[in-house]
């Protein structure tokens, strides 16, 4: 009889074992990871020398409120469905390892609410080679303020 009392208390102290050292993350746990890497972001530097040496080898949209960087396609604010499905069209004939930015700029990437929709499109669709504009403050501080060029 005691046999049982003793398998009980070990597969709750077992549970709550898995429990204590379980890594959270993604919907179920405590943490969400973003969709990009680190390596999937670029400095407002970086994507203006490459605008100016040759805008033609990387794909920008604009995908949200703040302004349109030059050489940029407008597509509207990603936290709408029907801009993340103009985006799927915007992107439906470039190649799989197209280099392509996406920015939005009206605050801080960390809260915006119109990269992550249109970052995990591009996921989605199995794109090799996209950015995210790596937005500090906002658009206005982290690339007009520098003299970068706005259409």
């Amino acid at each position: 009889m005691l046999k049982r009392p003793l398998v009980f208390t070990a597969s709750i102290i077992g549970a709550i074992l898995v429990l204590a050292f379980a890594k959270f993350d993604g919907p179920r746990g405590l943490e969400q990871k973003e969709p990009w890497t680190p390596s999937q972001l670029i400095s407002p530097d970086d994507l203006a020398a490459t605008l100016k040496e040759d805008p033609s080898s990387v794909h920008v949209f604009d995908i949200g409120p703040a302004g349109q960087i030059k050489h940029a396609v407008h597509i509207g604010e990603g936290r709408n469905p029907e801009n993340v499905r103009a985006l799927e069209q915007a992107v439906v004939d470039l190649p799989k390892d197209a280099d392509i930015v996406l920015y939005c700029g009206c605050c801080p990437f960390k809260d915006c609410p119109n990269i992550r929709p249109t970052f995990r499109l591009l996921n989605d669709l199995e794109f090799t080679n996209h950015k995210l504009l790596d937005i500090e403050n906002n658009l206005k501080v982290d690339w007009i303020d520098r003299g970068y060029p706005m259409e």
